[in-house]
């Protein structure tokens, strides 16, 4: 072991690499208060707001719908310019968005805020991006970006943890508005630690910026997503929802033309077509419906008294930031055991793996939703399996792909959860608000066949995941895969 280790602690690419995931981690720390924070009082901002639970599933939605946006042309400017740059706008954005909720007098200035603060789901794909090229020439360039994406997801979790047991605790000693300024202040001196911690390495792409890609693929997510609003709003009999979304599907094939004629395309679809891109992809998109479209639902139905809607926990906002702690820390667990893991298993199998524990976790919330020791049991499963995912994907798109497109593959890996996460959370307020809100068991109450439905959608989706990773080529996750090469 003392062996092998000399070399590699010798190169000074490695030496520095401690320092600059010292600073990574301070970005991620409040990566994981915003993420967080807000989940054990959602149905207290829905009380601030004077809305109602399945409402609050918008807020989501439409930040999960910017987030799947703005991921791939700051993915593509982070290639062109560098990294570091990108982080820096990125959490300029995410700052004001959280000041925007902090001070938001309503529903509408609220979710614009919420909608900007969606852009920090780009910070860990650059973070990746950047400790993957930091390693370049280690011949280690894989493992050791493995292990700086498991101690990153680490410690988001551990602020998860931080985040959720501090808004659980503070709830009813103070105001909202001060409530809602914490995360704000974190994000800001975020933005310091970035400016001053992180080095500034120029973009190794070339080319240009493909506007009209960006205008075609933002034209088919918005139309998808208009859709299912109004689906949400008429119903699922009304025409003109199908009719929007069958549009925005049919707005995928003339850019999909589009892409695969430029050298230099927004969203790389001949690299995303290759064998180890493909699945990496898809499984963040089919994992991003339950780590991202399931958490409100969660947060709500934990807070449903029983006595009143006849099923729920009744638990109070410290109780769920209990309810998150367990989650995060078998999360953490899962992302901190990932290169033991992989060891062991291999890394396809290690994903795999990782999949059906999500999958299992879901489906036991199926029978077992009555007492909060189910509650527990079950988010436990799911936190080992989407630890290790979180970690895993990003690491894993970095590998299998060619070293100027690192930031895209690994920016893409956070759009496609996004857009997952963004579809199955306007699916879910349909589906919670299927008998309407002021018609269920009890006002601003959704229907417990709802949640059975959210529940069984994130159990499907984990066991398809498994299923696309088995495509994968092992070797895939080493070193990139052969793809088309680009045509002029």
């Amino acid at each position: 072991m003392t062996g092998t280790r000399a070399p590699l602690t010798s190169d000074p690419r490695v030496r520095g690499l401690a320092a600059i995931v010292g600073f990574l981690v301070v970005v991620e720390l409040a990566s994981g208060i915003l993420q967080g924070y807000y989940t054990p009082i959602f149905s207290d901002i829905a009380d601030h707001l004077g809305i109602q639970d399945a409402d609050v599933n918008w807020f989501e939605a439409a930040q999960l719908l910017v987030s799947a946006l703005v991921v791939p042309p700051l993915a593509r400017l982070g290639d062109l310019v560098g990294h570091k740059k990108v982080l820096l706008v990125s959490t300029a954005v995410t700052a004001l968005g959280s000041w925007v909720l902090a001070f938001a007098p309503g529903f509408t200035t609220f979710l614009v805020g919420w909608a900007l603060q969606g852009a920090y789901v780009v910070w860990l794909p650059l973070e990746v991006a950047i400790i993957h090229r930091r390693t370049a020439g280690t011949g280690r360039q894989a493992l050791l970006t493995r292990r700086a994406a498991a101690v990153l997801v680490g410690a988001l979790e551990l602020a998860v943890i931080v985040g959720a047991l501090t808004s659980g605790a503070l709830v009813e000693a103070t105001s909202m508005t001060v409530l809602l300024t914490l995360p704000a202040i974190a994000t800001t001196l975020c933005l310091v630690v970035v400016w001053f911690g992180v080095e500034d390495v120029p973009g190794e792409a070339t080319g240009g910026f493909d506007w009209g890609g960006l205008a075609l693929v933002s034209a088919a997510i918005g139309l998808v997503m208009a859709g299912l609003v109004v689906v949400r709003l008429e119903g699922p009999s009304s025409v003109l929802a199908w009719a929007l979304v069958l549009a925005g599907v049919a707005t995928f094939v003339p850019f999909v033309r589009h892409e695969d004629a430029r050298p230099d395309p927004i969203i790389d679809v001949r690299l995303l077509r290759s064998p180890g891109q493909w699945p990496v992809q898809l499984t963040a998109f089919l994992f991003g419906m339950s780590v991202l479209g399931a958490q409100i639902p969660l947060s709500t139905f934990a807070r449903t008294d029983p006595d009143v809607a006849g099923y729920g926990l009744g638990a109070s906002a410290s109780f769920v930031s209990t309810l998150i702690g367990v989650y995060v820390v078998f999360m953490a667990i899962g992302a901190f055991t990932l290169p033991l893991t992989s060891r062991l298993l291999g890394a396809r199998n290690a994903l795999v793996c990782s999949a059906l524990l999500v999958g299992l976790g879901y489906a036991l919330w199926l029978p077992l939703h009555d007492t909060t020791a189910q509650a527990l049991t079950n988010m436990a499963v799911i936190g080992l399996g989407s630890g290790a995912l979180v970690a895993a994907l990003p690491a894993a798109a970095a590998a299998a792909a060619p070293p100027e497109r690192t930031g895209f593959a690994t920016g893409m890996t956070n759009a496609t959860k996004t857009v997952g996460g963004a579809l199955a959370s306007s699916v879910f307020a349909i589906a919670l608000a299927a008998t309407g809100s002021l018609e269920g068991p009890a006002e601003g109450a959704a229907p417990l066949s709802g949640y059975l439905t959210v529940w069984a959608i994130c159990a499907v989706a984990a066991v398809l995941a498994a299923l696309v990773l088995l495509k994968m080529p092992p070797q895939a996750t080493e070193h990139p895969v052969e793809h088309e090469p680009a045509t002029a």
